[in-house]
């Protein structure tokens, strides 16, 4: 992971008021090029965090819009899809680092900052649905390559009339 990328999603917060404070951050490719393994290869999100300090906790509300590149489960074209979304993260102040659960950490009463980059790296990445498919154009019609899609439907009807029906021997009964 390249830190250098990732230095502006680190927030000091020691030096912060109580109350809330918001910050703007756009996530591009230089974002996810920071990361090994990533399934975005191209972005243009605009995140907007709110960040609420109190005395014991801290609340991170993110507000996620943009787009994420994405290869078609169907086609293996890469598009652009459009994300969107709000998420809702807790900090809490303890004695040790802790995850209490997906959306709670418990870090250390004597911690300076917190980093973000990779809570944004995995709310975008839970925004991938687990089947990616170009989105239809106007007329209900796939927006995928139509080179292979033809192709698709070539396979798709050359299987069919290869399977054997438990059926087909039948045909080949002489009943007379």
């Amino acid at each position: 992971m390249a830190v250098d990328n990732l230095k502006e999603y680190i927030i000091p917060y020691v030096g912060l008021s109580l109350g809330n404070h918001g910050f703007s951050f756009f996530i591009d490719d230089k974002f996810f090029a920071s990361f090994e393994e990533s399934e975005i290869s191209r972005a243009g999100v605009k995140i907007e965090l709110d960040l609420n300090r109190s005395e014991r906790m801290i609340i991170l509300n993110f507000a996620i819009s943009g787009f994420i590149g994405v290869t078609c489960s169907r086609c293996l074209d890469e598009f652009d899809m459009e994300v969107s979304g709000n998420e809702e993260y807790f900090i809490k102040f303890g004695s040790e680092y802790r995850e209490e659960d997906d959306n709670v950490l418990i870090i250390p009463e004597n911690e300076t900052h917190i980093e973000i980059s990779g809570l944004i790296y995995d709310y975008l990445h839970l925004m991938i649905p687990y089947r990616v498919v170009h989105p239809d154009n106007e007329a209900g019609e796939t927006t995928c390559d139509p080179e292979v899609i033809k192709r698709l439907n070539e396979l798709s009807l050359r299987e069919e009339s290869d399977v054997d029906s438990p059926w087909g021997k039948l045909k080949d009964l002489n009943l007379e």
